[in-house]
């Protein structure tokens, strides 16, 4: 199973501990890949390496049930012990050539990229998919990189080539259309899907192209 021909559409985030939401994201919500980032919002903090994998368990099998990829945010470690699909790094974590000479062709790689120049040598580096954002203003994150926009967003997919690339970053449902158009393979949201009262109609609304 190639990264390319799974991610699509809505790529979804758990960032808790929480069986039912995982549940919502891969079922009614129809992500075809679960991130697992334990990081509270604002925070660069990441949880404790035995909460993650108990955390990474339970979404394994969640995610076997429907069919849907499992993906392990910073550890190879952790993502190769639970048996996931892949891990996405982001550019202060381990490097991409680190992490592709310890996880061989076990894992899909995937890494956050927030310019083009970054786009081009995670490419060149063998990266499998890419996140590239944000796109729009976020709060999900403590130090948020420049906002990218849509006319730099189209820029990273021609540069990218055939590796597909999640866009990310205050992404909501009245944006999907116009973030699709640019040739981005998926879009990932978080707080416009978890903090939404029906989780599964937030991320089918990003689904649609």
């Amino acid at each position: 199973m190639r990264a390319a021909d799974v991610i699509t559409g809505f790529y979804a985030v758990l960032d808790r501990d929480d069986e039912a939401l995982a549940r919502v994201l891969v079922g009614a919500g129809g992500a075809r890949v679960l991130q697992i980032r334990l990081k509270p919002r604002g925070s660069a903090a990441g949880a404790d390496a035995r909460d993650v994998v108990r955390v990474a368990r339970m979404a394994r099998q969640v995610c076997d049930e429907v069919g849907a990829a499992l993906v392990i945010n910073d550890r190879v470690d952790i993502a190769l012990a639970v048996g996931a699909d892949g891990v996405h790094l982001g550019q202060t974590d381990l490097p991409l050539a680190d992490a592709r000479r310890i996880a061989g062709d076990r894992l899909w790689i995937g890494v956050s990229t927030h310019d083009v120049a970054q786009v081009r040598a995670a490419c060149a580096g063998g990266a499998d998919y890419l996140g590239f954002g944000p796109i729009f203003a976020t709060a999900t994150k403590a130090s948020p990189d420049a906002v990218q926009g849509l006319d730099r967003l189209r820029a990273a997919v021609e540069a990218a080539g055939q590796v597909p690339i999640v866009a990310i970053g205050g992404i909501t449902s009245s944006a999907a259309s116009s973030v699709y158009e640019t040739g981005a393979a998926a879009i990932c949201a978080i707080g416009a899907v978890l903090d939404e009262a029906d989780v599964g109609a937030a991320a089918r609304a990003l689904a649609r192209r």
